[in-house]
């Protein structure tokens, strides 16, 4: 395949609309607190990062709960004091939404979803990917299921109505074995506070606990934080938890499980100030940004720089190693509208120059390191690298804090396709000529995998790596035909484990530059 784009593929990538990586949501709960709704809120808040569409909140008491949930951020769905006013109770769970799974604009899809059934109020929020939503739902209608949002995340609820086991408990356990992928669940009844983590723990979650004693389940540990909980634990893959008045209960509902922690909540998604399965994710990042700097050095640069946020801690990391000097060359502006909303492409190409500025004096005539945390789509890499060529940087060596992103993820991310990923369709030498940089060097999956240093007895040590290797841990069910049949060259290349970017380096040649 030749090193050059054709002129086909430059044209359809210039249609991209500049797209973040987003993860699906975050999810927050709290037992036993007199505000409730206001905990949840601030929680919620620290959560924020994790999904940007819609936000909700039910709250409620052992005899009825009541909810409110809107499109937007959560300082907009709550913009009126009186709808979080409202929401009296002291037990609550909150949501906050970035959408995979369900259409983004219907507000029926917004979570927490609140069911009122003759014995009991119940309440679900859903952090994750179901890749058997769609067989699971055709037999629950099929059964006479009545579903009020095109969410997977209503499966759960319908599976329960529909089980014959006899207690809840039951019903819930024989429930989630019929899941598959990826998911993590916060539920409240009448009577308690459940947390849910999949067989594979994809995604953490966590426990806290309140001075007063109330109880917190959050997504992130630095929600804890937030609202003044410290840690008591983490909830375990294929594990339920319930909280009630007497205290914490462990509920195993499968023996069948493998750790995967996903990858990319320590490369992107999560806060740095929060732990993963006891790895600090900060440090984490740094650790990636030494391994890159081991793996792709760029001796020959006057500087390193960083794309903020994410990405700042993997810099420092590789300067650190390096040798070379940090320098803050671009800056972010914290106040900015997201890009996808707004009205015509010219406007919405302007997106990178609203969210970063480049420090010219910095960067003016000097060779820089750009470290990135990943390359999805490349259109905003491309752009970033354009504004630092504008501003007068002379080369440029782009350095990504991850492998290559070559494979959809199903189990809570949004990248469903291959055509959307860069890495699926190039090489790293194209890659390099399309985005414009002089170099372009990534962490191998080896090196991510000891930096980052989890010790599961698991594949990978207990780290998720399907999006780089193709490699899925949980079963794909639905989505394995269309993943099969929409396989690129370079994914099927990949699969069998040939070296497709000529990275198997000699003599000291760096893949970067091939």
């Amino acid at each position: 395949m030749s090193n050059q784009l054709t002129a086909k593929n430059r044209a359809s990538m210039a249609l991209d609309t500049e797209k973040s990586l987003n993860e699906e949501c975050g999810v927050f709960g709290v037992w036993r607190h007199p505000h409730a709704n206001q905990v949840t809120y601030f929680g919620l808040h620290a959560l924020q990062h994790r999904g940007q569409e819609g936000a909700g909140i039910t709250c409620g008491d052992e005899k009825s709960l009541s909810n409110y949930r809107g499109l937007g951020l959560l300082s907009q769905v709550f913009s009126d004091p009186s709808h979080l006013e409202k929401l009296v109770g002291d037990r609550s769970i909150g949501h906050i939404r970035y959408s995979t799974s369900g259409g983004r604009s219907n507000v029926n899809n917004v979570q927490p979803f609140l069911f009122h059934f003759n014995d009991f109020d119940l309440s679900l929020a859903h952090n994750g990917n179901l890749t058997n939503a769609r067989s699971l739902r055709k037999e629950l209608e099929g059964n006479g299921a009545v579903f009020h949002s095109t969410s997977d995340s209503e499966i759960l609820v319908h599976l329960i109505r529909q089980s014959k086991a006899i207690s809840f408990h039951e019903k819930l356990a024989e429930s989630l074995r019929r899941l598959r992928g990826g998911f993590n669940y916060v539920l409240l009844t009448n009577n308690e506070l459940i947390g849910i983590v999949d067989p594979n723990s994809f995604r953490p979650l966590v426990i806290g606990k309140m001075q007063e004693g109330s109880y917190i389940i959050a997504s992130e540990s630095c929600a804890l934080q937030a609202v003044g909980a410290t840690f008591v634990r983490n909830i375990h893959a294929g594990t339920f938890v319930v909280i009630t008045d007497v205290g914490i209960s462990v509920k195993f509902y499968t023996d069948k499980t493998e750790i995967a922690i996903e990858a990319m909540e320590y490369i992107y998604f999560a806060r740095p100030d929060s732990d993963i399965a006891s790895v600090n994710v900060h440090a984490a990042r740094k650790a990636l940004g030494k391994q890159l700097a081991i793996e792709e050095p760029c001796p020959e640069a006057d500087m390193v720089i960083g794309v903020p946020n994410s990405s700042l801690s993997a810099a420092s990391g590789y300067a650190e190693e390096s040798g070379l000097p940090y320098e803050m060359g671009i800056v972010k502006n914290q106040y900015v509208a997201r890009t996808f909303i707004e009205p015509t492409q010219s406007l919405r190409e302007q997106g990178v120059r609203k969210k970063l500025s480049a420090v010219v004096s910095v960067i003016k005539d000097k060779s820089i390191v750009l470290v990135d945390d990943s390359i999805v789509r490349g259109t905003t890499s491309r752009r970033l690298i354009s504004l630092l060529r504008e501003a007068g940087a002379k080369e440029i060596h782009l350095r990504i804090s991850s492998p290559p992103i070559r494979f959809p993820n199903y189990y809570g991310i949004d990248m469903s396709t291959s055509a959307e990923l860069l890495a699926a369709n190039h090489t790293i030498s194209q890659m390099r000529d399309y985005l414009g940089a002089d170099s372009l060097g990534f962490v191998s999956v080896p090196g991510l995998i000891d930096a980052i240093g989890l010790s599961f007895d698991a594949p990978n040590k207990g780290l998720c790596v399907s999006t780089f290797t193709g490699e899925y841990p949980a079963e794909l069910c639905d989505y394995q035909d269309y993943l099969t049949n929409q396989l690129t060259p370079i994914q099927k290349k990949v699969l069998k484990g040939e070296d497709v970017d000529g990275i198997l380096k000699q003599s000291g040649v760096s893949s970067s530059r091939r």
